[in-house]
């Protein structure tokens, strides 16, 4: 939970430090992590297939403890493959983010914000190649069962980002003040230095190190790497859908002006971080219920659901009560612009409201992907998300003239749809799981 919470901050302290240099700034940050995580959020869910094929396996080992080593080099044998899959979605994702940059100008923004965001957004998209080894690190070790070195190695680069965001966005040490461009510096150093932490981690770990020094050409299986893009990509999809929607409603708030997109940051960044908690909530379920499903043991897989749900509700509601006690004093955080601080007062509390169906759907999700069912959620995405969630913020923004709030709106009923049908889904699947076993619940 607060390695996903630690992946936020990132942003989080980006804005707010880029917001105090300036509205333009704060704009252009906005606009371009808008593209890119657009995109990037497709390889990072795609890398998450890794998690429960792992998760899958260990949960066999602690059944069968005679065929150990076997299961261990099978989970090697992931890691490895997932090592040539990464490469290849840093290609794609390259070529993809790469394409956009002569195009940035298209999207109908403030040529202001363009010229701010061009050598931030640069910079982001050439941090992608560390940024996804990373990833790749992190979601092999939550399989194995360990969140604690993500959560070390998050919080340390964290930290090494905002120094540096201080020093080389307001110009301290005889640097320059370089604005949103200081700030894609800081974030490319620190991504650097993640999955080299991370690798370090591994190869001295007593127990990993075989995971990584047993490498070898033989394992490399187009089979497997197959197999994970066929359990990768539809999370990727999933992924992609929901982000999509939240990339559209900047492009569509940013027609309104720049304050507006500048006050959308600064709710989407609080809201953000309580989605991070939950994702991480989400992460940790689904190696439960991948453990479990391993082990075959149905009554821990449905134990470790229920118990993401009464979680996450009730870290939810913790944030939602902040965000709407706190909404007139959040956006000073990020800017001193009085028109910002006033339309973003109004949607922090939308972003309060809508926390109880964000880590909903991040929790149902996150079970089915425990159980490998990764398919239909795609189609439950792109139908909650895009076909429910989308029009209804549109015609709230525009012909209800609602603005900002109006595209909020159209947020929180496509969480509510997607997060009311994960869990249909779910208990279903968990119905047939048993009716299918023989095996008595304990």
């Amino acid at each position: 939970m607060l390695t996903q919470l630690g992946a936020s901050l990132v942003g989080l302290f980006d804005s707010m430090m880029v917001g105090h240099y300036g509205t333009v700034e704060l704009a252009a940050v906005s606009f371009s992590n808008a593209i890119f995580f657009t995109v990037m959020v497709f390889a990072m869910g795609a890398l998450m297939g890794i998690t429960p094929l792992i998760g899958i396996h260990m949960g066999e080992m602690s059944e069968a403890m005679d065929k150990r080593d076997e299961l261990r080099a099978k989970i090697s044998s992931l890691l490895q493959n997932g090592v040539l899959f990464t490469i290849l979605l840093i290609g794609l994702m390259v070529l993809l983010l790469g394409g956009c940059i002569p195009f940035l100008d298209k999207f109908g923004q403030d040529p202001v914000v363009i010229e701010a965001a061009r050598p931030y957004y640069i910079l982001i998209v050439v941090s992608i190649v560390p940024f996804l080894f990373f990833t790749l690190f992190k979601q092999f070790l939550e399989g194995i069962g360990n969140t604690f070195v993500a959560m070390i190695i998050t919080m340390l680069m964290n930290g090494l980002n905002i120094f540096l965001n201080w020093v080389l966005i307001f110009g301290h040490f005889g640097l320059p003040a370089m604005g949103a461009t200081g700030a894609g510096i800081a974030t490319l150093i620190s991504r650097i230095g993640m999955p080299i932490c991370f690798f370090l981690v591994i190869y001295f770990h007593r127990d990993w190190k075989y995971f990584i020094r047993s490498f070898s050409w033989k394992k490399f299986n187009w089979q497997e790497i197959k197999h994970l893009f066929q359990i990768g990509l539809p999370i990727g999809g999933q992924t992609l859908l929901e982000t999509v929607n939240f990339t559209l409603s900047f492009i569509f708030i940013g027609w309104l002006c720049k304050e507006a997109l500048a006050a959308h940051q600064v709710a989407n960044q609080m809201a953000d971080m309580t989605f991070m908690v939950a994702l991480g909530v989400g992460s940790a379920t689904t190696i439960r219920v991948s453990h479990q499903l391993g082990a075959n043991h149905l009554q821990g897989v449905r134990m470790a659901s229920n118990a993401s749900i009464h979680l996450v509700l009730l870290i939810n509601t913790i944030g939602a009560a902040l965000m709407i006690g706190l909404r007139n004093y959040i956006p000073l955080l990020f800017t001193t612009d009085t028109e910002v601080i006033a339309i973003a007062s109004k949607l922090v509390v939308f972003a309060g409201l809508f926390q109880y169906a964000d880590g909903m759907q991040v929790v149902g999700a996150s079970m089915l992907r425990g159980v490998t069912d990764v398919k239909i959620p795609v189609v439950i995405a792109f139908v909650s998300y895009i076909v429910v969630g989308l029009p209804i913020g549109l015609l709230c923004a525009f012909p209800l003239q609602m603005g900002a709030s109006g595209i909020w709106i159209g947020f929180i009923f496509g969480l509510t749809t997607a997060a009311f049908c994960f869990h249909i889904r779910f208990r279903k699947l968990y119905q047939r799981m048993l009716t299918k076993t023989s095996k008595p619940e304990q």
